[in-house]
């Protein structure tokens, strides 16, 4: 399987504590990048320390959206051993959003090789107490200095990662759904099957609303 160049940080951080965890708050030390160049095909993956990204103003995700993100999960096993559940799913179903985003295809196999190496370098992140997990999120951006809306020639693969507990504060337990009847954001013809910041921009305004009636999530 392919091996990606490791830059290490030069300070780590403290673990967070396990019985205190939530979603998506707290970032491990090192992340996966890689580069699209139209003419190229993706190239030059690395991992290096967890950091800001330095993009210009005018890159085409901010005013375009031209993007798309996966989620998947690391579990700590009763052997202490790390487990992950079928990444190559994921893999293919961020392929599927990229195919109707107009971003290229990752290949395959290189990108299941990303998350597995990151997620080993990452170990010592993946908490063990029950219902806690290490949260992976790959994602692909449009990063071309432009204004014109079309597909981008230049993109980043980025992994980050995120030991988490529960995703809501019922953890497990049933939680209360809202009926909405007056916001879509899945229509025929559209993209409503993309994992795509669109589609979350589109839920915010419903999923606030629920919130202040006491619900915890909105049925579509």
């Amino acid at each position: 399987m392919k091996e990606y160049p490791v830059q290490r940080a030069a300070v780590l951080k403290p673990k967070p504590d396990p019985d205190t965890l939530v979603f998506g708050k707290t970032f491990t030390d090192h992340m996966f990048i890689m580069d699209y160049t139209a003419g190229q095909g993706w190239h030059d993956g690395r991992i290096v320390p967890y950091g800001p990204l330095a993009l210009e103003p005018s890159a085409m995700v901010f005013h375009y959206a031209q993007e798309v993100f996966e989620g998947l999960k690391a579990y700590r096993g009763p052997d202490g051993g790390v487990q992950l559940f079928r990444p190559m799913e994921n893999v293919r179903r961020i392929n599927s959003s990229c195919e109707r985003m107009c971003i290229p295809p990752l290949p395959e196999e290189d990108a299941l090789a990303a998350i597995e190496q990151l997620v080993r370098l990452e170990t010592g992140w993946v908490p063990s107490k029950p219902g806690t997990s290490l949260y992976i999120r790959p994602f692909i951006i449009s990063v071309d200095p432009h204004l014109g809306v079309h597909p981008a020639a230049h993109l980043l693969f980025i992994i980050i990662l995120s030991p988490v507990g529960a995703y809501y504060p019922e953890g497990l337990n049933p939680v209360k759904i809202y009926v909405e009847r007056n916001y879509v954001r899945a229509v025929r013809g559209g993209m409503g099957f993309v994992k795509t910041a669109g589609n979350y921009a589109a839920s915010l305004k419903a999923q606030d609303e629920a919130e202040k009636q006491g619900y915890t999530q909105v049925l579509w």
